[in-house]
């Protein structure tokens, strides 16, 4: 965090993401909170919404994302920044990569959630496996006379 002298923003915005997952704990929910930022400004905040929606994917960076897509009107956010209460899981590291957000911050980390059930490090070393050493099967599967998908989508008008 050798940076937080050039924008002590950053401290503001992560605050602020932890206030948001304190809120959501008292409220029942799990304790996580994110804020987006572009350019200065918050584009979105969001909570860990899972138990609340039973979706596992409602996690708070995913949610901020979502949101901020739809703020912007773009499923691109080059630029943007996240703060996240909690170290992000894979899969909301793996949507920051996939919409081009610039740069992520996180307070707590997977050590310091592990004696609550609150780390992923578990899912994040299956991941570093190769796909036929992970615990979930992941088999190619591509029925006869199916070709073509892929061309077809590049093809559109």
């Amino acid at each position: 965090m050798n940076d937080l002298r050039l924008a002590p923003r950053h401290l503001e915005f992560m605050r602020e993401a932890i206030a948001l997952a304190r809120a959501n704990a008292a409220a029942g929910g799990r304790p996580f909170g994110a804020v987006l930022v572009r350019d200065g400004q918050v584009v979105a905040r969001a909570v860990n919404r899972i138990l609340e929606t039973h979706d596992p994917t409602a996690h708070a960076e995913l949610s901020a994302i979502r949101e901020a897509a739809q703020a912007l009107g773009t499923t691109r956010l080059d630029g943007c920044t996240i703060y996240a209460s909690g170290h992000p899981c894979p899969m909301c590291l793996a949507a920051m990569h996939l919409c081009g957000v610039a740069a992520a911050y996180y307070a707590y980390s997977n050590e310091d959630g592990e004696p609550f059930g609150l780390s992923t490090a578990a899912v994040y070393a299956q991941m570093a496996l190769p796909p036929e050493r992970q615990r979930l099967p992941l088999t190619r599967l591509l029925p006869d006379g199916e070709a073509g998908l892929y061309a077809q989508w590049a093809s559109r008008g």
